[in-house]
């Protein structure tokens, strides 16, 4: 019997898959995870018990308690504690969170979609959007839909200026980042110039709504308003974590996801929907709240990795927890004030993203 020589291996052909994007460390995965949870509840209690009215720790939670029918904990020494809590203090708090995830998750898709860092639904023109057409609703006193009239307005404002960029950026099948950042701006100036359109037309009240917009604040929430945004915010969580795999394999090159079976302009599409959702869901009551979604997937991502699976819930959680903090500083910064929001987010955000744009340029070794 004749040994037969060994096969020499096979070698790689030039279109095999490519791997897949390595998985996160699952032990530090889990510790961000833990580590972010315990700061957002943490968050959620000091927040509550934090204004013109303190509200101490255990108080705070036996009034979470009593509220849900359990005898627990400390009622309120204050006797407007109870009332404070439920009728001001919680409904802002938990819009804080759906906000912030929903402006975070809604930027790590976007990132995702577009394959670049600097996407983020307020530079691409979806919040402006969004703005303009719930705008419009205030001036020309269209209600045609009851309380849902200004979320559905936005949705479509957000929609149309989303696709609008998305249109115009796009050429020859690619979508440059500097292409999309100068669309977005030129997006961004013409919604400027309706709202302040708008501004002129409007009356002393409608104006003062208009700069509402455009300054963002919590201020004034109520649970009928928590109860429209939860829903959208709900729905476009769970339908971010749905396209999370194929994000990955489009991390892989256009190319690389075609021949894996993913259709790409309808991933495109879809991706688009679901941040218009999530950002107008955002905006319908809280206004232009700036880059939650361009620091904080960029933050996660450098703590857990790329891949979407985990980048994307991550990223809502990060989000909740940053929009709550800033929501903390607005109230408690200057006495008997509330700060608008959106200036603090820019004024952490807009540095950020300028460091972000001087890295991105020296990586890909200038622009010219």
């Amino acid at each position: 019997m004749t040994a037969t020589a060994p096969r020499a291996p096979r070698a790689a052909l030039p279109d095999a898959d490519p791997a897949p994007l390595p998985p996160a460390v699952p032990a530090r995965v889990a510790w961000f995870f833990g580590g972010l949870t315990a700061a957002l509840l943490a968050l959620a209690v000091v927040a509550a018990g934090s204004g013109h009215l303190h509200i101490p720790p255990a108080e705070v939670l036996g009034g979470l308690a009593r509220g849900l029918g359990l005898e627990l904990g400390p009622e309120p020494s204050h006797p407007n504690g109870y009332a404070a809590l439920w009728t001001i203090r919680f409904p802002r708090v938990v819009m804080a969170m759906l906000v912030g995830a929903a402006l975070a998750a809604a930027g790590a898709l976007m990132q995702g979609v577009f394959g670049n860092p600097l996407a983020e639904p307020g530079v691409v023109g979806v919040s402006s959007g969004a703005a303009v057409a719930a705008s419009a609703t205030i001036v020309l006193g269209v209600s045609v839909a009851g309380p849902w009239t200004t979320a559905g307005a936005a949705f479509l404002g957000g929609l149309v200026a989303t696709f609008a960029v998305y249109a115009l950026a796009r050429s020859g099948g690619r979508t440059e980042v500097v292409t999309l950042v100068l669309t977005g701006v030129a997006i961004n100036a013409v919604c400027g110039a309706v709202l302040a359109l708008f501004t002129f037309l409007g009356d002393t009240q409608e104006r003062e709504q208009i700069i509402f917009w455009q300054l963002g604040s919590l201020n004034g929430t109520r649970w009928a308003y928590v109860a429209i945004v939860a829903p959208l915010v709900v729905v476009g969580l769970l339908a971010a974590g749905a396209m999370a795999r194929r994000l990955d394999l489009l991390a892989l090159g256009e190319r690389s996801a075609r021949h894996l079976g993913v259709d790409v302009e309808r991933l495109r599409v879809v991706a688009v929907v679901v941040v218009a959702l999530l950002t107008a869901a955002a905006v319908a009551f809280c206004g232009i709240i700036s880059f939650v979604g361009l620091v904080v997937p960029h933050l996660v991502r450098m703590a857990v990795g790329p891949g979407h699976r985990v980048l994307v819930p991550a990223s809502a959680l990060g989000g909740a927890v940053l929009l709550l903090a800033a929501d903390l500083v607005a109230r408690t910064a200057v006495p008997y004030a509330d700060l608008p929001i959106g200036m603090l987010t820019a004024l952490v955000g807009g540095p950020f993203f300028l460091w972000l744009v001087r890295r991105t340029r020296r990586q890909a070794g200038g622009w010219a």
